[in-house]
């Protein structure tokens, strides 16, 4: 077994990519070893400016180390669908590296810090860590259950639900990686952002927020989100974290 110096471990071992997949698996040292080497091609990217693009062949992927980002699809007339909202711990376009072409963009929402994965990296890793292979493919099948559950929101939740599931969700993921709790978290988004998540105007966005704070439920100002009746917000959005899986490792 490969030995580590105090410092390294604590490094990786605290990565929010790491605390995600410990939800999922209690990782060995040989494998915190491997996610060690996956972090050394370390690049940071501007804010707006993508760093994938819809169509892009042969893409790497990244794993997102700070900041927030998002993967969106442009329509032909020019609007936006965000697809999700990366947070640190996220991999940003997994699905562009195993596929010919990328099936969506990716722009930073700030000025994000991400490490490189290429294709050779990942197969590498599926070929010799099995459970760190199966902790990604958790980690990806995650991110499809939040796709699913967000089509439902679009076509079955009315604004206010929408919106307070988004944020409970929002809240879930980031306290995983030790970002948020019950009482709210740091929030980058703008309304426009919220708008294009959630197929509503940014006006409809800013009445439905007024409506949730004036009801004593939830506050989004100036970059934060605060929690002011969690239990009442839960029961408005029906929300179950069920989807999200973070009850602990499957695999010890």
């Amino acid at each position: 077994m490969q030995r580590w110096s105090g410092g390294t471990m604590n490094v990786i071992e605290n990565s929010p990519f790491t605390k995600k997949l410990s939800a999922f698996a209690t990782l060995s040292e040989d494998e915190l070893a491997v996610l060690e080497r996956l972090h050394q091609r370390r690049r940071t990217f501007a804010a707006g400016s993508d760093l994938v693009h819809q169509g892009q062949p042969e893409q790497a992927a990244y794993i997102l180390a700070a900041g927030w980002a998002c993967s969106y699809k442009i329509q032909q007339e020019g609007t936006r669908q965000i697809v999700d909202f990366q947070i640190p711990g996220d991999f940003l376009g997994l699905r562009s590296v195993l596929l010919r072409t990328s099936d969506h963009s990716i722009e930073p929402i700030v000025e994000i810090e991400a490490a490189e994965v290429l294709a050779d990296d990942l197969l590498e890793v599926f070929a010799s860590t099995p459970r760190l292979a199966a902790a990604i493919l958790w980690a990806a099948s995650r991110d499809e259950a939040m796709v699913v559950e967000h089509l439902v929101g679009l076509g079955r939740r009315d604004a206010d639900a929408r919106m307070a599931h988004f944020l409970l969700e929002l809240g879930a993921r980031l306290a995983l990686v030790g970002m948020g709790s019950k009482t709210g978290y740091t929030c980058p988004l703008t309304q426009y952002h919220l708008a294009d998540a959630l197929g509503l105007t940014a006006v409809h966005v800013n009445r439905v927020l007024r409506q949730l704070r004036e009801a004593g439920l939830v506050t989004f100002r100036d970059g934060q989100v605060t929690f002011d009746n969690f239990d009442r917000l839960v029961a408005l959005a029906e929300f179950d974290p069920g989807y999200l899986d973070q009850a602990g490792p499957i695999l010890k």
